[in-house]
């Protein structure tokens, strides 16, 4: 991964390597691209014999993603995108003296993305919770180790202040305590050590608890299960601005993942078939992009089953373009549907997830967006007045945790909510509003909700969606597994995920 200056002479600002490479291997891929950028095709990439260049110009500056000729584009487009979305993430201007201060932090955010040479599944969201690694359970028990802290302190204070008294009380008397006397060898007397040892040995009187406690033993002033008044005043006030408090053994309603759980019972022969839309659509209607990426995985788990075809069922109208895996007969594919491997004596590899057909939709036609958001805000004499809407119209589609997260102007309070299906919760601490909504199908294929806040019509833009759905967007499904030989049917089980990477409104 490389980030060049444009000039004659390419400058490596920030380079990463995923893949094992000698420095003058390095040097001598860089030194070749701009003599192939002169060549004036206006195309985003280039190839050589045995490398390919994607390349996207940001300002001043170029992102190189250097990848073999055999990789899928298509991926390596993606794959570039996101790497130049993660830049403004850490810089504030593209210059290089911006990208060499920060080149750490884009170095730990691209490992995020690429890990040994093949691209993660996440998106800039996800990138930016494990590079920050912002942990509430860590701000709490910092909270409740100074607070015991502090108490520690005050005990000392208040020891070091009853010896003191107990020293005063012992000079009054004209005696000295022990410990402090003048000369050597010189003692107490009985009754000014019975004055001391009573001080020293006189039960910490207990504080008022619901649960009794101990009337002697060491101070428990520094164990982390004892929680002061203080830390019951930073969880009350957390509560009080809308933040969930978990268990530590539990998670954040923010971290869950926002993908459906795994089968429990798998047969040897297991498909999965994944989704993937990135939607971007304008306030005042118009569809700017929607693209939808899938692919059909399959893992063979008996060397028995390894020599085998899929039968596949298209029923897609919305014009998705199909890709087959190299290995993969692909006018097979073409003329009966039928996924098998080009030499039908060889088997699929054991216990490996193999991605055997993937396709591509990209449009913008409005008709095809499967759930239309309709934000209107309007001024009043308090601020706004927000009404939002939503309606599915892919009915085939059954929409599960549907989350669409409005944002808040800070330091405006929470919002007034009017009508509301669903429910609904305000994150003050993002300054986002949540509306809930466990699933959207066929019977509740349109909602609304109403409120109120101080703030411009601007405040509320852009409205993220997510949601997850066992259906599949594209009607794209296998239909049978048999064996090459005889083609007996084979048992297999499948799953199906319809997920979003962006989903916005702006």
């Amino acid at each position: 991964m490389f980030i060049n200056s444009r000039h004659l002479m390419c400058l490596a600002i920030v380079s990463r390597q995923f893949v094992e490479m000698t420095r003058t291997r390095v040097e001598g891929l860089l030194a070749a691209f701009p003599k192939l950028m002169n060549t004036g095709k206006q195309h985003t990439f280039v190839e050589t014999e045995s490398v390919r260049y994607v390349y996207q110009p940001l300002e001043k500056l170029y992102m190189v993603l250097v990848t073999t000729k055999n990789s899928n584009i298509l991926e390596d487009l993606e794959t570039l995108r996101l790497f130049s979305r993660v830049i403004p993430e850490y810089c504030r201007v593209l210059e290089e003296g911006e990208v060499s201060e920060h080149c750490f932090d884009l170095i730990f955010a691209f490992d995020e993305i690429v890990a040994l040479g093949y691209r993660e599944n996440v998106n800039l969201a996800q990138i930016r919770t494990f590079t920050e690694m912002d942990s509430h359970e860590e701000k709490v028990f910092r909270a409740v180790r100074e607070t015991q802290e502090r108490e520690a302190k005050a005990e000392m204070r208040r020891k070091a202040k009853e010896l003191q008294q107990a020293r005063r009380d012992a000079d009054r008397s004209g005696k000295k305590s022990p410990g402090f006397s003048g000369g050597f060898g010189s003692m107490s007397s009985s009754s000014n050590a019975t004055i001391i040892t009573d001080t020293l040995m006189e039960p910490e009187k207990p504080k008022a608890s619901p649960v009794p406690a101990r009337a002697s033993g060491p101070s428990k002033a520094l164990k982390l299960s004892a929680r002061g008044k203080e830390v019951d005043d930073f969880v009350d006030k957390l509560k009080s601005e809308g933040q969930v408090i978990m268990p530590s053994s539990g998670k954040r309603p923010s971290e869950a993942s926002k993908a459906l759980p795994p089968p429990v019972n798998t047969e040897s022969v297991h498909l999965r078939c994944e989704e993937k839309i990135s939607l971007t659509c304008g306030r005042d209607g118009g569809l700017q992009n929607l693209e939808v990426l899938g692919m059909i995985t399959l893992r063979v788990a008996d060397d028995k089953n390894g020599r085998i075809r899929l039968t596949i069922n298209n029923g897609d109208k919305k014009g998705v373009q199909l890709q087959t895996h190299p290995n993969v007969d692909k006018k097979l594919f073409t003329t009966d549907s039928v996924l098998g491997l080009k030499n039908p004596d060889k088997s699929f590899p054991l216990n490996n997830d193999v991605g055997v057909l993937k396709w591509r939709l990209q449009t913008t036609d409005e008709t095809l967006i499967p759930l239309t958001i309709n934000c209107w805000p309007s001024e009043s004499a308090t601020g706004c007045d927000v009404n939002i809407e939503y309606e599915l119209q892919e009915e085939a589609l059954e929409l599960n945790d549907v989350v669409i997260s409005i944002p808040i102007p800070s330091g405006v309070g929470a919002p007034v909510i009017g009508d509301l299906d669903g429910e609904y919760r305000h994150d003050s601490r993002r300054n986002v509003l949540e509306w809930c909504l466990p699933v959207v199908d066929v019977n509740n294929k349109t909602g609304s909700l109403e409120f109120s806040v101080a703030g411009q019509p601007n405040d509320f833009f852009p409205v993220n969606v997510s949601f997850v759905s066992k259906g599949n967007y594209c009607d794209i499904t296998v239909a049978k597994v048999s064996q090459v030989d005889g083609e007996v049917p084979v048992r297999f089980s499948s799953e199906t995920s319809f997920l979003v990477d962006k989903y916005e409104i702006l």
